[in-house]
């Protein structure tokens, strides 16, 4: 089983990914978090396999979030997922993340990039 933490302001977007991943067999939400700084704290708890990052959040956003994480839990991979439609992987090493997911790009291209950075072995069908 994988566990993810999901981090997000918003209480129902959290429940939708959470219903979205939980839906997945071997994924399993292990916490929620609603800014950056209570992400640092869980993850240093909850030790997940994978981190779920809005970027704009109170107390401190995303990015910010990412860097400590990524200090904190370098083996542990990042996605962002942002409203901003200028997502693109190549921006990912510059805010310390694994993927961009633009949320305009909807649940479908979230839970494939999910499998690949969890299953990176497995070839994976969008």
């Amino acid at each position: 089983m994988k566990n993810i933490l999901v981090v997000d302001d918003n209480r129902t977007f959290r429940d939708a990914i959470r219903i979205l991943l939980e839906k997945e067999r071997g994924l399993a939400i292990c916490g929620e978090a609603e800014d950056g700084v209570d992400a640092i704290v869980k993850a240093g708890e909850l030790r997940p396999d994978l981190i779920l990052l809005d970027f704009v959040m109170p107390k401190l956003n995303g990015a910010m979030a990412a860097s400590v994480l990524k200090r904190i839990l370098p083996e542990v991979p990042i996605i962002l997922f942002t409203s901003y439609e200028a997502s693109s992987d190549a921006l990912a090493p510059t805010v310390s993340v694994d993927v961009i997911v633009s949320k305009a790009d909807g649940f479908r291209d979230l839970l494939r990039r999910v499998r690949e950075l969890l299953y990176p072995q497995t070839r994976h069908v969008a």
